[in-house]
């Protein structure tokens, strides 16, 4: 028995892409990073746009008050903390405060509305959520200003 048989692992039917495989990993890791940075910048983008008036407008709609501190809070983390999640600084915090963005807005707007996205439902903001969990757990990785600096939190 080998050892990733023993531990439980599955094996690669062509063992010769194991190292393909582990010499992509990080690359892959940072642009998944990279691009649920730029998709919620891109939200945020729009919210400035509109301005704080609007979002909160929005917010009170769907419930949620201090509708003005919950709009602030949006366009500051899909802003600022999607900046920080592209370069990779504070990635922990960043990811884990849009995740619980995510979970707010998963139980206040969409799950009322069902799963699929095109109806409004919850299929998009669970996966982002899910996403940013995971990226809150594993940190910025080898491609980030946290390791540049040797700190995370």
């Amino acid at each position: 028995m080998t050892d990733t048989t023993a531990r439980g692992e599955s094996r690669l039917l062509w063992p010769s892409l194991e190292k393909f495989y582990s010499s992509c990993f990080e690359i892959a890791y940072a642009l998944m990073r990279v691009i649920m940075g730029y998709i919620l910048f891109m939200h945020g983008w729009v919210k400035l746009g509109a301005g704080v008036g609007a979002v909160a407008g929005s917010m009170a709609k769907n419930g949620l008050e201090p509708a003005t501190g919950f709009a602030y809070a949006a366009m500051f983390l899909e802003t600022i903390g999607a900046v920080c999640l592209i370069v990779g600084l504070f990635t922990r915090f960043f990811a884990a405060a849009l995740a619980i963005e995510m979970a707010v807005a998963l139980l206040a707007v969409h799950l009322s509305k069902g799963f699929a996205a095109g109806q409004g439902g919850y299929e998009y903001v669970l996966l982002i959520g899910i996403v940013l969990f995971v990226i809150a757990i594993r940190g910025g990785g080898r491609y980030s200003v946290d390791r540049l600096i040797g700190k995370e939190l």
